[in-house]
């Protein structure tokens, strides 16, 4: 007879944990299932989504979907993946039901705020892009510097000194100049965390909180103090779209893609050449070392205080790319407080993305469309108030950081300094 093998506390634990979090994502499946039937069931008529545009070259029909029924459908899914989770969930089904689920839910209620009318789904995926710059150059930003153990809570103040150094110096000496002086100022501040981090061994929570509340009250003050009365100073160029021959007339796809400005076109290059650093190269091994045990990398020749300073300065750069977004990519001058907490939801979504840029990059979408899609139903005029359709995207960064979405694993040496005996 065989004897079962004695289960350690340990294992019991997970398999709790396990369990109790499959249990919550079945009643939570549960409930979007009845909230979808008793708040979008009664939607009349047909829901019309525009793929394309007039001046598009290669037209296609619109999309035309019945309310009603596809939202039952819908409905009727979401719950059966819900009941699943009862009676066989557990694994990755449990991140995979629920993430199916609450694209059902978004689906639903596209439909349901559509019906009787004509949304253009090309334009809102096209701002879904452009929303998701500054937060995936932040995600990315982090994601660099916590690879090598160096938790960065600057990309808020990064971004936003960015963002103010872009209009300033763009308004003095071009567009151009302004994106240099930005990224510059953002390795100057990434420079600045390394140093009281790295040699002076001060808590990197606290280091990055002290960069943020020193660039917010700068900022704020030059721009209630200087920019009030010098407005030439804040005037600055913006970069304007160019459409990539041939692939910017791909339906759908085309305009969200290959129709952009440099800073969409940067965000994608950047992420493509850290992926490839990361995970493909000799010193991208050795970074994640530093990362994952610094002291045995240190005992292999790595110098673990060079990298830090390097991949931190580096993230602070790309942080600093990002911000001039919002000046130079956006709307030509600096408003206080303009970055509106996108940094704090670029870190959300490298915790989303599992330390990995792609997978950054795949939350920032996710949170730019929740972004994007405030905006765009309030031109629709749901009778969802504004307000709460402007709390999206923090309501899906609560849900990412709770972990509902799955739990990741960051560096091992992550948060931890490191003493060269």
């Amino acid at each position: 007879m065989a004897i079962a093998e004695p289960q350690t506390p340990h294992r019991a634990t997970v398999d709790l944990g396990s369990q109790r979090r499959t249990r919550i994502t079945g009643a939570i499946l549960l409930g979007l299932a009845l909230f979808v039937v008793l708040v979008f069931g009664d939607a009349p008529g047909d829901a019309t989504f525009r793929l394309s545009r007039p001046r598009d070259a290669w037209v296609l029909p619109n999309l035309v979907v019945p309310a009603q029924p596809f939202i039952y459908i819908a409905a009727a899914l979401v719950a059966f993946l819900g009941a699943r989770q009862f009676l066989r969930g557990g694994g990755r089904w449990t991140t995979l039901s629920l993430g199916i689920g609450l694209g059902l839910f978004v689906m639903a209620f596209l439909v349901w705020a559509t019906a009787d009318k004509a949304f253009s789904l090309t334009g809102m995926l096209q701002a879904t892009m452009v929303r998701a710059v500054p937060i995936a150059l932040g995600g990315l930003a982090a994601t660099m510097c916590e690879r090598v153990a160096v938790v960065n809570i600057a990309v808020e103040g990064i971004l936003l000194a960015g963002a103010f150094t872009g209009a300033l110096m763009g308004s003095v000496i071009g567009g151009w100049g302004g994106l240099i002086a930005a990224v510059a100022v953002g390795g100057l501040f990434g420079f600045t965390l390394a140093a009281l981090v790295v040699t002076y061994r001060m808590d990197q929570i606290i280091a990055g909180v002290v960069i943020n509340l020193f660039v917010l009250g700068l900022t704020s003050y030059v721009s209630s103090q200087v920019f009030a009365e010098m407005r030439h100073l804040n005037n600055a160029p913006v970069f304007r779209s160019w459409k990539i021959p041939i692939l910017g007339d791909i339906p759908v796809i085309g305009p969200m893609l290959f129709n952009q400005n440099i800073f969409v076109y940067g965000a994608l290059m950047m992420v493509a050449i850290s992926t490839y650093y990361l995970f493909h190269t000799a010193s991208g091994l050795r970074a994640r070392a530093v990362g994952e045990h610094p002291r045995a990398a240190d005992t292999l020749g790595i110098d673990v205080y060079w990298t830090r300073y390097v991949h931190v300065t580096i993230g602070g750069m790309i942080a600093g790319f990002g911000g001039a977004w919002f000046t130079l990519g956006t709307v030509g001058r600096f408003d206080e407080n303009m970055t509106g907490g996108r940094g704090f939801i670029g870190l959300a979504a490298m915790i989303f993305g599992r330390w990995h840029p792609v997978g950054a990059l795949m939350a920032a979408l996710v949170f730019g469309f929740t972004d994007s899609l405030q905006q765009k139903l309030a031109l629709l005029q749901t009778p969802i108030p504004s307000e709460f359709l402007a709390m999206a995207p923090y309501i899906a960064t609560i849900i990412v950081v709770a972990g509902l979405i799955g739990r990741a694993r960051p560096p091992a040496a992550d948060g931890k300094p490191y003493v060269k005996e």
